[in-house]
């Protein structure tokens, strides 16, 4: 994520081979008809965390085959009319944590709702939401790089992208969110995540990613040799007949792709 090898003045001329299947497009387009074909349900329950300026909000929605997702929204006490919000991916291991641990937007006067991310939160912000496999899986590497990879449509990102965009709509469904101005954000995995959301969810007003991975999956896996690209390796080292097979499966998941 954060390595690179190139010398200042290449990297900023540098633009990468990207390879896109041919039905990237349509691959998405039916993945995210299948999840909204499921309710949304989006639930704000008040949570006191004792906090005097904030207003925090426990938050499940219905997302990738319309299995329940949690999350926080948080709010300024003080406001006039419908705000707009930052919407938040986390980075890869960790989960929603505490409300406690996401203050600055709502200090700032913004609506901000973060979005747990399914099967983690156990490396270091606690997660709560669970990683239903109802499509099927493969053996995998320790992790979640490699969940599903055999195959784009058991592939576990498949699962947290689809659960991005309906994170978007939840915070839309809010009355005291503006719906026509949207930001979307996060750093490292959720760096990765805001980018794709530029492409499946082109309506949002904002997209910030802070150096995101989940990009560029070749180049990636031939410059470094630690996690979480190292568990894409680790993989293809045991089963050295299916790499074709992963990195193809990678490119439906390429910020590359998303981001063209």
């Amino acid at each position: 994520m954060a390595y690179f090898d190139l010398e200042l003045e290449e990297l900023q001329v540098y633009k990468p081979t990207r390879v896109e299947p041919n039905d990237f497009e349509a691959f998405w387009k039916t993945t995210l008809a299948e999840t909204r074909a499921h309710p949304l349900d989006a639930r704000f329950v008040p949570a006191d965390f004792g906090l005097r300026a904030i207003e925090t909000f426990d938050v499940t929605f219905n997302g990738y085959a319309g299995q329940p997702i949690k999350g926080w929204l948080l709010l300024p006490r003080e406001r006039k009319g419908a705000l707009p919000c930052v919407v938040e991916y986390i980075g890869y291991g960790g989960g929603r944590g505490f409300p406690t641990q996401w203050l600055v937007y709502a200090s700032a006067g913004y609506a901000h709702l973060v979005m747990d991310t399914r099967g983690q939160g156990s490396a270091w912000l606690n997660g709560d939401t669970p990683d239903r496999e109802e499509d099927g899986s493969n053996p995998q590497y320790p992790g979640f790089m490699t969940r599903g990879i055999l195959n784009p449509n058991t592939y576990y990102y498949r699962r947290v992208l689809s659960d991005a965009v309906r994170a978007i709509e939840t915070a839309r469904n809010h009355p005291g969110i503006d719906a026509t101005r949207i930001a979307v954000t996060g750093t490292s995995q959720g760096g990765g995540i805001t980018l794709a959301m530029s492409a499946l969810e082109p309506t949002v007003q904002i997209v910030m990613p802070d150096v995101p991975f989940l990009c560029h999956y070749r180049r990636a896996t031939k410059l470094i040799d630690t996690p979480p690209y190292s568990e894409i390796v680790n993989f293809c080292k045991t089963h050295r007949d299916k790499t074709e097979t992963v990195f193809r499966t990678l490119t439906y998941f390429d910020g590359l792709n998303f981001a063209t």
